[in-house]
């Protein structure tokens, strides 16, 4: 596996960083760390398989916006969505905030941990890696998962454990909510202003 020393963007990237840096104003640059990280992370995923930031990553974002390496690690370690070690091809982050564990966010959890996940842990094969996480902004449909970089929402025990073998499979399941429901509609339809609809 390759050590990162020598990280730089690839040229459609190198391009995407330059637009993403002049979207903030002279002596700013450094907002626009986060997405440089998003746009690393993705780099990376795309030259191993695996999305994740190792140091050298960091460190050639943090000199390219004029920003010292330890407040870009310290970005990078707040936000779960930067992943600071390898993970698996599929990651499987399980809401676990109110509405979800109201919804059944255990279940969904269990469904993982059937398929022999562990929390925190990548499996042996390399396929999922297992992280509970904070809300993920689907409360409507909960309880729900964010795989990579889609949404399953009202799910059950059995639709999870059908999700997690389609993709073991190379299938790739519907995203969305899994009982047909547009955005976060009412379960069933409308139930209020029916004649509008």
């Amino acid at each position: 596996m390759t050590e990162f020393t020598d990280f730089t963007w690839e040229p459609e990237n190198a391009a995407e960083a330059q637009r993403l840096i002049g979207l903030y104003p002279p002596g700013r640059q450094a907002s626009a760390v986060m997405p440089l990280l998003w746009l690393a992370q993705y780099q990376v995923r795309d030259m191993t398989g695996v999305a994740w930031l190792p140091v050298p990553v960091i460190e050639f974002v943090a000199k390219q916006i004029g920003m010292p390496y330890i407040r870009a690690y310290e970005v990078a370690s707040f936000y779960t969505m930067y992943n600071l070690k390898p993970i698996g091809r599929f990651h499987v982050q399980v809401c676990g905030t109110t509405p979800c564990l109201l919804g059944g966010s255990d279940d969904i959890m269990r469904a993982a941990k059937d398929k022999g996940m562990k929390k925190g842990a990548t499996t042996a094969d390399g396929l999922f890696t297992l992280t509970e996480v904070e809300c993920l902004g689907a409360c409507a449909n909960a309880p729900m998962v964010q795989i990579n970089d889609h949404n399953y929402e009202d799910l059950t025990y059995d639709r999870m454990a059908e999700i997690l073998d389609m993709l073991a499979r190379g299938e790739e399941p519907k995203v969305g909510s899994q009982i047909g429901r547009t955005a976060s509609c009412p379960q069933g339809g409308p139930t209020t202003l029916k004649e509008m609809v």
